[in-house]
């Protein structure tokens, strides 16, 4: 099989998200100028570099009572911070739950039941208990062909490793067990490893 995603696919339901998996799920927390907190899953996650460490995120689509976009990325237009939380398999519900297409006034933490704690670069909350949060000041908001989508990349100032995930002087991914997105409703869970050389090693 072959198509032009300009054409459409054919099939009931679109398979691009599908085919481009697993995708880590970036669990973005941020903060208004007003001080309303929100955090919201995204899916077009993923670290871009190391040396300074970067990261990035993508927004599709825009909410009703944003000007242009999501709660994440206007607070982040506004502050110029944001804090992204690893997810762990335990907190999938959770993770859930701040999914929604709530008013820009609710607070997701508080929806959710999630435990907060300060950041300590930032002015932003993470979730407390979190495998690891990745605080992060604003790089750039680069927007994106389509309607609505747009790229947010941001440098790490600080990093929040639990405790317990460390083993041996490793970030131990199989303490926690990272939630991964698939296509359409599917996610998986990280629950084995194995190892491979490079040839330059």
């Amino acid at each position: 099989m072959f198509y032009r995603p300009e054409d459409g696919h054919g099939l009931s339901r679109n398979p691009f998200k599908a085919i481009v998996t697993p995708r880590p799920v970036g669990w973005i927390s941020t903060r208004d100028v007003d001080g309303t907190e929100n955090i919201a899953p995204y899916s077009f996650f993923n670290a871009v570099a190391d040396e300074p460490p970067q990261v990035m995120f993508a927004s599709t689509g825009a909410k009703a009572d944003q000007e242009d976009s999501k709660d994440s990325v206007s607070n982040i237009r506004r502050t110029g911070v944001f804090c992204v939380n690893i997810v762990e398999y335990a907190m999938r519900n959770r993770m859930n739950a701040t999914s929604g297409d709530y008013g820009k006034d609710v607070d997701e933490f508080d929806h959710a039941g999630l435990a907060r704690a300060p950041c300590k670069t930032i002015p932003c909350s993470r979730v407390d208990g979190a495998p690891a949060a990745l605080e992060c000041r604003l790089s750039e908001i680069a927007r994106l062909k389509g309607e609505a989508n747009c790229m947010v990349l941001g440098e790490v100032t600080g990093i929040h490793l639990r405790n317990d995930c460390l083993s041996d002087g490793h970030f131990d991914v199989l303490k926690y067990q990272p939630l991964a997105r698939l296509g359409y409703r599917d996610y998986s869970r990280i629950t084995g490893l194995f190892e491979m050389i490079r040839p330059s090693d």
